[in-house]
């Protein structure tokens, strides 16, 4: 069972082939087997996921069921989810109780869905190696030395080594792109807005989306089409219908303008990758589009200025954690100011403390104009070149991570480069563009990740160039060796 997947478990579970408490049964035993060398799941839900089973069944048996009827998701543990922890990764959230379901947790309540528990993630999705969690680093499946990339690394991990079909990511940079590249598996970040923020525990509020995670295109559509659409809860959620994703995946690509921006196949880009790529852009040339280089003149400036306006939003989204109304509060403080400063030390990690401290300064008087100010500059022009770019593409293609999955440890002193990781992720985060990564080959054992790029509300777009590519080729088909 485990090897299928979403879209062929709901073939399954219409036929009776099994029920959805067996499949659940089955899945729950392989996140106990092997998530104690994963470190993927931060809590495991099994009793409320057996219920959520039994009642999906039931509903089948009224003929009821929709696609996602009884098919068990993982969340990544930043979306709130009723009576359940939601920490984030971090300390400073370890005993809290979220007192309601995000709109994402809701909908896919709605549909169906059965949540076998809460992933493993960068500390308040500040990361991009997954080793910032108060929990532990998340290892790679294909490669347990290695990184499964962030910050939703567990979300990725627990789906290419099959504990899970599907799951739920947030990306404030790149952080559902990035981790589905090293993992090996297909994730895509929608247009800023398209998905509901509400019950999402910010980071970067004009950055964070949540999207899904799940080995193929198909099933990210299905899991697409129930989490997006307007909510009047989120105030940057955008009223626009969401068509049906699923119901367009099969539209050919003949004539399809495909961008290869020059900035993207230059210096930092590791050579086999490039390869790789290069490889899966040919294919797409045999399946009838057509490639045209182009340029994103700005985009050597999008890390700069996303270290700039990330931080800035991040050091006030997080003022709120203060020891007083909930989350970790120090032992026997002396004032209200000790109240503060121990409860934010003890509880938050050392690269949130970072972060806070940068945005912090960036805002403070005399250097807003200095730096916040010509970061959201930067980010005008970085938009206008997509604009621009798009006015002669249909989608922009080149690689999603610079490199291959790195080791455990082998970047978490050195920051800087740490930030590279995300050099072509980044952008689309600040143009508030869908971009998908999908896998398409190995350098070693390790994967490579293609990344697309759509122009505003073109996910459907997004996820057509994917699944054709995924129908003619079988990278998304293979699993680590070990948890097959």
């Amino acid at each position: 069972m485990h090897e299928k997947t979403i879209a062929q478990l709901s073939a399954s579970l219409a036929t009776g082939e099994f029920s959805s408490e067996e499949l659940t049964r089955a899945l729950l035993e392989r996140v106990e087997r092997f998530n104690p060398s994963l470190n993927a799941f931060i809590t495991v839900t099994a009793e409320s996921a057996l219920a959520q089973a039994r009642a999906a069944d039931e509903r089948r048996r009224q003929g009821a069921a929709g696609l996602l009827t009884g098919i068990p998701i993982a969340h990544k543990d930043i979306f709130c989810t009723d009576g359940v922890r939601t920490s984030c990764g971090s300390r400073i959230l370890d005993r809290f109780i979220a007192p309601y379901n995000a709109t994402v947790v809701e909908r896919l309540n709605a549909a169906g869905a059965v949540m076998l528990g809460k992933t493993n993630m960068d500390e308040f999705a500040m990361g991009s190696s997954n080793e910032t969690s108060f929990y532990g680093p998340v290892r790679n499946p294909w490669d347990l030395d290695a990184v499964p990339g962030g910050s939703s690394g567990g979300s990725a991990a627990a789906v290419a080594a099959r504990l899970t079909p599907g799951a739920t990511g947030t990306d404030t940079g790149g952080s559902i792109r990035q981790p589905a590249a090293l993992c090996g598996i297909t994730g895509i970040k929608p247009t800023y807005g398209r998905v509901s923020r509400w019950g999402m525990i910010a980071y970067a509020s004009s950055l964070d989306q949540g999207g899904p995670m799940a080995r193929t295109a198909e099933d990210c559509a299905l899991l697409l089409g129930a989490m997006a659409g307007f909510d009047l809860r989120d105030s940057t959620s955008v009223d626009r219908p969401a068509p049906d994703y699923a119901a367009l995946l099969d539209q050919p690509l003949t004539g399809l303008k495909i961008g290869l921006p020059k900035e993207y196949f230059g210096e930092g880009l590791d050579s086999a990758v490039a390869r790789v790529v290069e490889d899966a852009i040919a294919e797409y040339r045999k399946l009838g589009a057509e490639t045209v280089e182009i340029s994103l003149p700005n985009s050597h400036l999008a890390i700069p200025a996303y270290y700039v306006v990330a931080p800035a939003e991040c050091s006030s989204n997080l003022a709120r954690f203060d020891g007083v109304r909930y989350g970790h509060r120090c032992e026997n403080p002396k004032d209200l100011l000790d109240l503060y400063t121990r409860s934010r030390g003890e509880g938050f990690g050392a690269e949130v403390q970072r972060r806070i401290l940068v945005g912090t300064f960036a805002l403070s008087a005399g250097y807003y104009d200095a730096y916040y100010l010509k970061a959201q500059q930067i980010r005008r022009l970085i938009s206008d070149d997509f604009r621009q770019a798009f006015a002669q593409v249909d989608v922009i293609m080149g690689p999603t991570s610079p490199t291959v999955a790195f080791n455990l440890g082998e970047k978490v002193d050195d920051p800087i480069t740490m930030y590279l990781s995300d050099i072509y992720t980044i952008a689309v985060n600040l143009a508030g563009l869908p971009g998908l990564s999908l896998p398409v080959g190995f350098v070693g054992q390790r994967p490579v990740g293609l990344q697309v790029i759509g122009d505003y509300f073109t996910e459907d777009r997004l996820l057509n160039v994917a699944h054709r590519y995924q129908q003619v080729t079988d990278w998304h088909q293979r699993a680590p060796t070990a948890f097959a």
